[in-house]
């Protein structure tokens, strides 16, 4: 149990370094979580800070979901013997849901951080890279049917363990059990997003519902 609480911190400490608060500093002291939505995530950084900063922060939120899933899992800590009673892919999973938690619930910063999905990314390139691919697929199909980017995010998230469920079935109920959790939480994580979506004020980017009329009559307008 001692492997499984030092190895659960560290992923958890790592998630906790926020991508957009470290770019928000080396670009002058910017915290994006008093700016748009107020989230310490991409698509905050996206809007209110431009592609560059938020591919950065993408990035950073990324790869520490890769590094809490996919390294420290295998660390050799100095007096932090082997666990010989606890599964390597259970430490895995544990270490990987310690990573998006402390991307949520930072203890660097208050715990005031982002909704999790660039961080469960991360996780997901370690623990089934082969889902990858579809989870941007249904990602992007939503995000172009809807403009909702929160809504994409909830449901690509949902539709990982709904494929695990039909395609992976009973060899992969470990990762099962990770998706299902992950979603439920990255839903919860997103309930701002669904009441601004219920109260019709939530930011929609028609320029990407290729399938809209409000996106031709925009274009048209501009011609």
């Amino acid at each position: 149990m001692l492997e499984l609480g030092v190895k659960f911190l560290i992923s958890y400490f790592i998630g906790s370094l926020m991508g957009a608060m470290i770019i928000g500093k080396l670009r002058g002291g910017i915290d994006i979580r008093t700016m748009g939505s107020g989230n310490a995530g991409g698509t905050n950084a996206l809007r209110t800070q431009g592609i560059a900063f938020a591919a950065a922060v993408v990035i950073i939120d990324i790869g520490k979901g890769y590094v809490g899933a996919g390294i420290v899992p295998g660390l050799e800590i100095p007096f932090v013997p082997t666990d010989p009673d606890i599964s390597r892919y259970w430490l895995t999973l544990c270490c990987a849901v310690a990573a998006v938690f402390g991307h949520v619930w930072p203890i660097y910063h208050r715990f005031r951080g982002g909704k999790g999905a660039a961080t469960l990314v991360g996780t997901m390139i370690v623990l089934g890279p082969e889902l990858i691919l579809p989870l941007i697929l249904v990602w992007a199909w939503v995000l172009v049917m809807s403009g909702y980017v929160g809504l994409a995010t909830m449901i690509a998230a949902a539709s990982v363990p709904v494929w695990i469920s039909v395609t992976r079935l009973p060899d992969d109920q470990p990762l099962l059990i990770y998706c299902v959790v992950m979603a439920a939480f990255i839903i919860l994580w997103h309930h701002s997003n669904i009441r601004r979506m219920r109260d019709g004020s939530e930011h929609r980017n028609t320029r990407l519902m290729i399938f809209s009329s409000k996106r031709q009559t925009g274009d048209n307008e501009q011609t």
